[in-house]
């Protein structure tokens, strides 16, 4: 079994305007994670973008 949490510990979330999160995407690295918050940011998306880190060894919540 691939813990995939270990290959890809970045995630970016999304919170709209209701306060509903979104799991956008997981990436290797903060950098590229942070570079596609960048991204969305930039072409003037009105909802909330940032990253987090999975911790190792633990399960995130399953986001909508």
């Amino acid at each position: 079994m691939n813990d995939s949490g270990a290959l890809l510990p970045w995630l970016v979330i999304r919170q709209d305007d209701n306060g509903n999160r979104y799991r956008v995407g997981r990436y290797p690295t903060r950098a590229e994670a942070q570079k596609v918050v960048d991204s969305l940011d930039d072409r003037g998306h009105e909802q909330l973008y940032w990253v987090e880190r999975i911790e190792q060894g633990s399960r995130t919540a399953t986001m909508n």
